[in-house]
């Protein structure tokens, strides 16, 4: 194992596993940071860390819905201090959209299931720390990522009105315009011409139904973390206020 590494925990629960890789990365620096602020804390005018392992979804009601693993990533961007990064799952079904950006992304390392156990944690710190793709042992989901179809304007378009009501600052198309700053014409073809295609592509909505509002709006809730976080990091977070 390398020796004298600076390595973030970016996790709730990183004190549980502190100790442990202290003693297998000798004379290593491990700092703990359990939220935005102390990750903030952790990166701001600091030396550049070796590598980071990063929860991939905060387990803490207070964080599930402002900040994750992909936040992190967005401290150490802002901070200039970007490093290797490990992103640990959990195993849930609420992760699925997160991970699916994560695997997309350029500067993340690898994906860890926290089940995987210690052992496999520290050898895929290891081998990010290496500057090394670590293995990716999660499942993939084969559905295409909402990361991709909120790309482009209509993209973006359709990420701001999934934002708007996936907050729930927006309740019929009227709220729609007005929150997500776009005109009527467009909040009425939310269904239509936005997120009903996006649902359709990835296979979250029978053909032979409808694109009701109400479908729509189920929707937004069923992936409302990752549409809270996609539009808090990339620079659509008025329409959540």
């Amino acid at each position: 194992m390398p020796s004298g590494l600076r390595i973030l925990l970016a996790s709730p629960l990183g004190h549980v596993v502190a100790a442990p890789l202290q003693s297998a990365f000798e004379d290593s620096t491990i700092v703990v940071a359990g939220d935005k602020d102390e990750v903030q804390r952790a990166v701001s005018g600091r030396p550049r860390f070796d590598v980071v392992s990063a929860d991939l979804v905060f387990n803490r009601a207070d964080l599930e819905w402002t900040f994750d693993g992909l936040d992190v990533i967005e401290c150490l961007r802002n901070a200039d201090r970007l490093a290797p990064v490990l992103l640990a799952t959990q195993g849930h079904s609420m992760e699925e959209d997160h991970l699916a950006e994560a695997r997309l992304r350029e500067d993340v390392s690898g994906v860890v299931a926290k089940s995987a156990g210690l052992k496999t944690l520290i050898e895929s710190l290891n081998t990010a720390a290496l500057g090394q793709s670590v293995p990716d042992r999660v499942p993939a989901n084969p559905r295409a990522s909402l990361f991709e179809l909120f790309d482009g304007r209509r993209g973006i378009t359709a990420g701001r009105m999934a934002g708007a009501i996936a907050s729930g600052n927006a309740s019929d198309n009227a709220t729609l315009a007005e929150v997500a700053k776009v005109s009527p014409n467009t909040a009425n073809k939310v269904a239509t011409n936005y997120l009903g295609p996006l649902m359709r592509r990835r296979n979250e909505h029978d053909d032979h139904l409808p694109l009701t509002q109400a479908a729509v709006y189920r929707w937004c809730g069923l992936h409302a973390r990752y549409i809270v976080s996609w539009c808090r990091r990339h620079g659509q977070g008025d329409v959540l206020q």
